[in-house]
């Protein structure tokens, strides 16, 4: 089905049956894109250990994605999102530039 295949942003679901965990892995790693992905378990080991497998930017481990907060880091794998943690005190290190600068309240005699 195509909305499997590309990311959408609306009230859609899609239910795709897999046998174990290996393939649902598998399944969510196949697309191109990984902006946002949650893992719904009663165990939370097994929800932990699936999640630390999937590439996504975002993980939501027994909740929602609607959740995410945009004053918090955020990225994505592959398509998605602009591909680096931004959003907060991360946005420093992505827009701006270090720059060392040395000042003196009056220039030196030259030649020294």
């Amino acid at each position: 089905m195509r909305a499997f295949d590309e990311e959408i942003f609306g009230p859609v679901a899609c239910v795709v049956p897999f046998e174990d965990d290996d393939e649902a892995v598998e399944l969510a790693n196949a697309s191109e894109y990984g902006l946002s992905a949650a893992v719904i378990s009663p165990s939370l080991g097994r929800a932990m250990a699936i999640g630390e497998r999937l590439h996504c930017g975002l993980l939501h481990i027994n909740d929602q994605t609607v959740a995410d907060e945009c004053i918090n880091p955020f990225g994505g794998r592959g398509n998605s999102g602009n591909g680096g943690s931004v959003g907060g005190p991360a946005d420093w290190d992505e827009y701006t530039q270090w720059q060392w600068v040395a000042v003196k309240d009056t220039p030196p005699r030259y030649p020294f």
